[in-house]
């Protein structure tokens, strides 16, 4: 496979962890790792040392806490962890939040501007998941489709809530349906900045 994202919706049982621990051991290509594959390498450390090079995990605060048990003080000490977990492992790790961050293998961070209070909400990360995957499966680089799939995910956050939607009512289908226009946007921008 080119392109493989795990954990939404996987559950955490024998079976699972089983299969998961399998996929580890079998792959080289970069993975997308989110919600019960996070959560199953938080109960079982070893399975860090398995992670191919290059994949992209998603944690949400609480995931990062419980897999990586930081020591950080504060939000500046956090992302000192995060840059260093990213430097270490080398993996991308996408620390989503109110300013959602991707750290990068080369120690960079990246911080993105997109996005709304109203993306807390249930499958907003699934959603997140998809896009990632989707963009390695198109061929672009794991880095590439980290920052460029958070500010899509974001972007798509920000017109959903233009079109009439507010931040409370915020659905992940939302995110869905205001994709393509996130997309659109984008290549506006690209096609202006190149003339």
């Amino acid at each position: 496979f080119q392109a493989i994202g795990i954990g939404c919706g996987l559950g955490t049982n024998p079976v699972s962890r089983n299969g998961f621990r399998e996929l580890l051991d079998q792959t080289s290509a970069p993975m997308v790792i989110d919600a019960d594959a996070l959560n199953m390498m938080a109960e079982e450390p070893g399975l860090l040392k398995l992670l191919p090079t290059n994949s992209i995990l998603t944690p949400h605060p609480g995931e990062f806490r419980r897999l990586f048990q930081p020591q950080a003080k504060n939000g500046f000490e956090m992302l000192n962890e995060l840059r260093e977990l990213a430097r270490r492992l080398g993996v991308f790790i996408i620390l989503k939040g109110a300013y959602t961050t991707v750290g990068c293998p080369d120690g960079r961070l990246w911080i993105n501007s997109t996005g709304n209070p109203g993306m807390a909400t249930a499958g907003s990360g699934d959603v997140l998941t998809g896009i990632l995957t989707g963009l390695l499966a198109q061929g672009y680089s794991p880095k590439d489709a980290a920052i460029l799939g958070v500010y899509l995910h974001g972007l798509a956050g920000d017109l959903a809530v233009q079109d009439n939607q507010s931040e409370e009512s915020l659905l992940a289908g939302d995110l869905i349906k205001h994709l393509g226009m996130a997309y659109k946007k984008l290549w506006k921008c690209k096609n202006a900045l190149s003339y």
